[in-house]
């Protein structure tokens, strides 16, 4: 038997990259042991996922993490997070490491200099690279997102407008810069008109309801009503996902899900776009701005003032593909 600890402490999406790292060492090595240790809030991004044999949880007191890590005698850590925080894990056990190429520098000259040295290459390729030495190649399966039973939501359970299909869309993300103005959201589920689930976290739900209130009643806003998976289980039983650069987009992509993913501040140079989604998924952004990227991450608000990577994304491409692909 080979034990594993593969370290990511955090974010949703981040978290679902590394699901084939951790399929593809269950599977391909004999007798691999997979643990996983992440940060406690983000523990239900991984349960549920049969590849992974023991997770540990995170909840600020590292020291006592690290004491509940020597007792497991690893023999390697994975560390796909490669910060501070992993490095302080990592020294602690003192066992073999094998650590993910995060970039910064290529990602400084982006953002900074608009020069691109970044390589053509998918984070989810560049996190199976970490494991390489041990044989292990990409089984082209995707992404991993597995559901609890309890967690699954009944689309009967729905207003009788959302029983027989609807989109989701994804309006939160973790920074301003990269989600689309309200008004802008608005508009697009005008000119859709059809059922529309608005998908996002308690932070959301004051502007998911201005959404609903202004753009009509095919609009259900569902912003922090959900746990994750519940709101997981809704992307699975959409028939198409609008989403910015964020978490549920890569579940969408688990999920092969038809995805039309909306770009602000961020771009999808950096290697995060959906991951072998449905292949009719398109990506928009406003092509060609001097600014952006203007962050690897986000703002709170847009440093130029004017936000034109959000103002002036194409309404109508969004329209056109989301009632094409409703049907």
């Amino acid at each position: 038997m080979i034990k594993f600890l593969i370290i990511r402490f955090s974010s949703i999406g981040d978290i679902v990259l590394t699901t084939p790292v951790v399929r593809c060492l269950k599977k391909q090595l004999e007798g691999a042991e997979i643990h996983y240790v992440t940060k406690k809030k983000f523990a239900s991004v991984l349960y549920g996922n049969p590849y992974i044999d023991k997770i540990h949880l995170f909840d600020g007191d590292l020291n006592k993490t690290i004491t509940e890590l020597k007792s497991e005698k690893f023999d390697y850590v994975i560390d796909l997070h490669h910060n501070l925080r992993s490095l302080i894990v990592k020294f602690r056990l003192g066992v073999m490491d094998f650590s993910f190429n995060k970039l910064n520098l290529k990602k400084w000259l982006l953002v900074h200099f608009k020069i691109n040295k970044l390589p053509r290459v998918h984070i989810v390729n560049r996190y199976l690279d970490t494991v390489k030495l041990f044989d292990i190649v990409n089984d082209n399966q995707g992404l991993d997102y597995f559901i609890p039973s309890s967690d699954e939501v009944n689309v009967d359970s729905l207003p009788e407008t959302f029983r027989n299909g609807f989109i989701s869309f994804v309006i939160g993300a973790r920074h301003a810069t990269k989600r689309l103005p309200n008004d802008k959201i608005i508009s697009v589920c005008r000119k859709i008109n059809l059922p529309v689930i608005l998908l996002g976290g308690k932070e959301d739900m004051a502007n998911g309801d201005e959404i609903a209130e202004i753009a009509g009643e095919k609009i259900l806003n569902m912003c922090g009503k959900l746990n994750l998976n519940q709101s997981a289980s809704l992307v699975r039983q959409s028939r198409l996902v609008i989403s910015h650069d964020t978490g549920l987009m890569h579940i969408a992509a688990a999920f092969k899900k038809k995805i039309i993913s909306v770009w602000g501040n961020t771009v999808p140079e950096f290697g995060m776009y959906p991951y072998q989604p449905d292949e009719d998924s398109q990506i928009i952004e406003v092509p060609g701005l001097k600014c952006r990227p203007c962050s690897k991450l986000g703002y709170e608000k847009c440093p130029q003032k004017h936000f034109n990577c959000m103002n002036l994304i194409d309404e109508a491409r969004i329209v056109t593909l989301a009632v094409r692909w409703f049907g």
